[in-house]
């Protein structure tokens, strides 16, 4: 169903062309005078004009209560309001970290649970709340890599990282003053030769993602921790496909000594944008004292702020971590339990490879058959037609869906990665399978109407370089 949403809006013009019709009274504000605004311009207009303009604003969006995300690498998946309205309680949103622990007992408590809970998660020995997102969070975790190899005196300074890695990875390692190693994918996983040849007594680690980029399983994982830890190096596990496994295996057991768990993404917080974000760190046991402090802890009577980790890196941010994210990742793992977080993943691989057995009939998918939690298609053969997969994306927004991720991961010309999480209906994908196939018609029906989308969106294709350049950032910009 074509989403019609295209219309002008006088009140915004107004106010870029109205009178001043306010000013700010003469009083000692302390504000430079450079600085200090004299004027203010409000438009006179009635209240139920206002409140149309803010509905229409918010119409022009596009969000998870609105329809179906297929961005894939991302876990746009629902979050339940529940846990929405708990975090705006008083007792969330006005606690304050200079408080006295005894006035936080209840948070505390929470914390320390969802530290627990996550450790068995992930199959570490502890965890940390502190990084603020998952980027954060691998560079924590390479914090303490680099950490434990100085406090036992080994002059490693070299990270791998394979060719399906998130671009996340390389940057925190370079962050971290490692040199990254870059390796290719064989068949879309680790290429275990190439993985051989990169290991040295210089590595201090090798990064990975497991399922990877592509959805797939690393099949070998097993003997490449063996490969890492018989070169001295130690494993890092990238939690952003966390979904895919809950439940049926974990870091841990694949052999992993430090990981990240993107909160935001796997234990459904809202997130895009820019925030918020939270990434936790686990670690085996023998990373322990290397953990920014401070963690929480529990004496058996009362709940608090431990400091005393013995070769710890110090804090990562200011404060303890973003506590609305980690109330609403409590509750959501506190309401499914074992059995439903196991479920979640079940239903994210179903939902995924449902989707793949349809559309992979339509285009090209390189690299093996079954999927996890996400795929990623070539649209290579669009160029017959002097088209793209950006082309095919923008249509998709003619027909009430946001578009999939593009261009991600690069192992894929032309790729397309879609991921339906667990939360979306049979119902659903088949509207989102039948747009995207419509869509492939119109290519070899009518490609200029493809080639031009979108038509019926607030906002119709607009110049990505110009976009670049002069990007808009304010409503003084549309002025």
């Amino acid at each position: 169903m074509y989403r019609q949403a295209r219309y002008e809006e006088p009140l915004l013009n107004e106010i870029l062309e109205g009178e001043d019709n306010g000013y700010f009274p003469d009083v000692d504000l302390n504000v430079p005078e450079g600085l200090a605004r004299k004027e203010l311009k409000i438009p006179q207009v009635s209240e139920n004009r206002v409140v149309r303009h803010f509905l229409r604003l918010s119409q022009m969006n596009y969000g998870v209560d609105t329809g179906f995300y297929p961005l894939g690498s991302c876990t746009m998946k629902y979050n339940p309001k529940y846990s929405e309205d708990i975090s705006a309680w008083p007792e969330v949103a006005d606690i304050h970290p200079y408080q006295d622990e005894r006035t936080l007992q209840g948070a505390l408590q929470i914390m320390y649970e969802l530290q627990e809970a996550l450790a068995k998660i992930g199959g570490m020995d502890a965890v940390t709340l502190h990084p603020a997102a998952g980027a954060h969070g691998e560079f924590t975790g390479l914090r303490i890599i680099k950490a434990y190899h100085e406090f036992h005196g080994n002059d490693r300074d070299e990270v791998i990282v394979p060719d399906s890695a998130h671009g996340t990875n390389p940057a925190s390692a370079a962050m971290n003053g490692f040199k990254v190693i870059e390796i290719e994918s064989k068949n879309g996983m680790v290429d275990l030769e190439a993985l051989e040849a990169a290991l040295s007594e210089r590595t201090a680690a090798f990064m990975l993602t497991n399922p990877n980029t592509l959805g797939i399983f690393e099949e070998d994982v097993v003997k490449i921790a063996k490969m890492v830890h018989d070169a001295g190096a130690l494993l890092y596990y990238d939690g952003a496909n966390l979904n895919a496994i809950m439940g049926k295996t974990s870091p841990g057991r694949m052999g992993f000594d430090v990981m990240h768990f993107n909160l935001h993404k796997t234990f459904s917080t809202p997130h895009g944008g820019g925030g918020p974000g939270s990434g936790p760190v686990g670690v085996v046991e023998r990373l322990e004292d290397f953990l920014p402090v401070p963690v929480v802890d529990y004496d058996g009577e009362r709940y608090f702020f431990n400091y005393d980790i013995p070769n710890t890196i110090g804090k990562v941010r200011a404060y303890y971590g973003n506590f609305a994210v980690f109330l609403k990742a409590w509750l959501y793992i506190k309401r499914l339990g074992g059995d439903g977080l196991k479920e979640a993943s079940e239903r994210a691989v179903l939902n995924s490879n449902y989707l793949r057995a349809i559309l992979s009939k339509h285009l090209d998918m390189p690299h093996k058959e079954l999927r996890k939690h996400e795929f990623v298609l070539s649209g290579e053969r669009l160029k017959e037609k002097g088209l793209r997969t950006l082309d095919l994306s923008k249509r998709l927004l003619d027909y009430g869906y946001h578009a999939p991720t593009i261009y991600f991961p690069h192992l894929v010309h032309e790729s397309i990665m879609i991921e339906p999480t667990e939360s979306e209906s049979k119902e659903e994908l088949d509207g989102f399978a039948e747009a995207f196939i419509k869509v492939l018609q119109e290519v070899e029906e009518d490609a200029e109407v493809v080639k031009s989308a979108p038509h019926n969106t607030a906002v119709r294709r607009v110049d990505d370089v110009l976009a670049v350049k002069k990007p808009i950032l304010s409503w003084k910009d549309m002025a």
